[in-house]
């Protein structure tokens, strides 16, 4: 990863980086809370020899020095705590082995001094332990370092600075805490981030889908919980986002198998809850608003949602025409308002495969081929039925719904596949309940206004006056030519 892909992470997955950070902060503060005081003293001792003249002066202090580091190795002896516990009184408050935890020693850099601290909750405490230390360091010295039958002491460990009870408590320290807990939580929330992001494998880009297929992204549809409480072709016709999506969707379609004035499409995607009924039904209304003649045919036998959706008559559908209960005409209803026809699914069938690659499916397709400039069939998922790659096998091309930041890229692909072993092929892909704010590789502009024209006729196709947004029609070449990304 270079510097900008982990700025790109950083920016993706912010509030993870976030609330890791507020946590170690907080952590921080509350062991900084939590924590008892600690007090420190300390007493300082010096240790000469006493050399007989000048000459004997110098080695008598390279003598001092290597003495004072074994002086400071004596100091967390269970012998030296025992004589300090009796010097405090030898209250079980004055456990050696509490007073060993509490002493430290360390010799001054280039020098013969020994620094001897403690600390205690107690500073009075603190004090009393570090000038019963060196006091009992002191005598043990006088007593290693006389020989015997002698009265003097070769070395003598003398204090010269007496502990002093401390006011300032030397931890916790809450700004240092609180400091090393900030960059602890950035660390770890980067981490983290980049972890999650390198362990990710849901489509979130136009470079993610394009390490899947190199079928062409028609259409990134953003979430607007407002249009879905809408009836479909209100919200459609309103001038938001979310419609300027899928008017988007429908001038990138008129690119796609342009050879065939009669086109049929499945709709369907990986796994259920991933939108492809709402895509079907929305893009198919679009593309009536837009003078196309559509139908929009119910393929999902398991699982119908369209009726219900558009609030039509679900009795009778495609499973009543299959099995030849009613016509095609009389199955067929108008969507209020527009002029969709839609063919409900009708009776649930105990065999919803077998219908779909049955012979009356075939003439059935056939038949709306010849009615209709548009047929959008939506089809179950792929993943778990093989009925929508065997509608691709008898349409012109699949279109996949992908959800932004839930569908992976091995889902995808395994979607994709079953399409191309019925040689079937994927037309475009649609991304679903994408960010209201798109990156980069996503983006498109809407803050301008709608207008309409009326659509020239062309050669070889009929005269007919169409409502085209000309703010979509500029952008329709360049949005529907990037491929895989938009």
């Amino acid at each position: 990863m270079e510097l900008k892909d982990y700025w790109q992470t950083i920016r993706r997955r912010w509030k993870l980086v976030v609330v890791v950070f507020l946590l170690c902060v907080a952590a921080a503060g509350f062991l900084t809370w939590q924590a008892t005081p600690q007090y420190a003293s300390s007493a300082r001792i010096f240790v000469s020899t006493t050399p007989a003249d000048t000459s004997d002066a110098l080695a008598g202090n390279t003598f001092a020095t290597q003495r004072a580091s074994s002086y400071v190795d004596l100091v967390p002896t269970r012998k030296l705590a025992d004589r300090v516990a009796n010097d405090l009184g030898g209250a079980a408050a004055n456990d050696p082995q509490s007073l060993r935890s509490a002493i430290s020693a360390q010799v001054v850099p280039e020098t013969v001094n020994i620094v001897l601290t403690a600390t205690d909750p107690d500073p009075t405490r603190a004090r009393d332990i570090a000038q019963a230390y060196a006091e009992a360091l002191s005598d043990l010295v006088a007593d290693l370092e006389t020989p015997p039958g002698k009265r003097d002491a070769v070395i003598t460990a003398s204090i010269v600075d007496n502990a002093q009870v401390t006011s300032s408590p030397v931890s916790p320290q809450p700004v240092r805490n609180i400091g090393l807990g900030a960059l602890l939580g950035l660390v770890i929330g980067i981490g983290l981030a980049v972890l999650r992001d390198v362990m990710d494998t849901s489509l979130s880009s136009s470079d993610d889908i394009g390490l899947v297929t190199s079928a062409p992204i028609l259409g990134h549809i953003n979430s607007d919980p407002a249009a879905v409480k809408k009836a479909p072709a209100v919200a459609l016709a309103e001038s938001t986002p979310w419609a300027e999506a899928f008017r988007v969707l429908r001038t990138n379609m008129q690119y796609v198998d342009v050879d065939h004035e009669r086109r049929v499409f499945v709709v369907s995607s990986s796994l259920p809850a991933e939108g492809k009924s709402t895509t079907a039904v929305n893009l198919a209304i679009t593309l009536s608003m837009a003078g196309e003649r559509v139908a929009l045919v119910e393929c999902d036998l398991r699982r119908p949602l369209i009726a219900r959706r558009l609030g039509l008559d679900e009795a009778v559908g495609t499973t009543s025409v299959l099995i030849g209960k009613v016509s095609l005409d009389d199955a067929l209803q108008t969507y209020d308002g527009t002029d969709l026809s839609v063919l409900a699914c009708g009776q649930l069938p105990p065999n919803p495969s077998e219908l779909l690659q049955s012979q009356a499916m075939e003439v059935l397709i056939k038949d709306l081929r010849e009615r209709f400039d548009v047929v959008i069939l939506d089809a179950p998922p792929l993943l778990p039925v093989t009925d929508a790659a065997l509608l691709s096998a008898q349409a012109d091309g699949m279109l996949a719904v992908v959800r932004h930041g839930k569908t992976t890229r091995d889902q995808l692909r395994h979607a994709l596949e079953r399409v191309e072993q019925v040689d079937a092929k994927c037309v475009g892909v649609v991304v679903n309940l994408a960010p209201a704010k798109k990156s980069a590789g996503y983006g498109y502009g809407y803050g301008y206004g709608y207008s309409y024209a009326s659509e020239q006729p062309s050669a070889g196709k009929r005269t007919k006056a169409t409502k085209i947004d000309t703010a979509t029609s500029r952008g329709a070449d360049a949005d529907v030519q990037s491929s895989p990304g938009v």
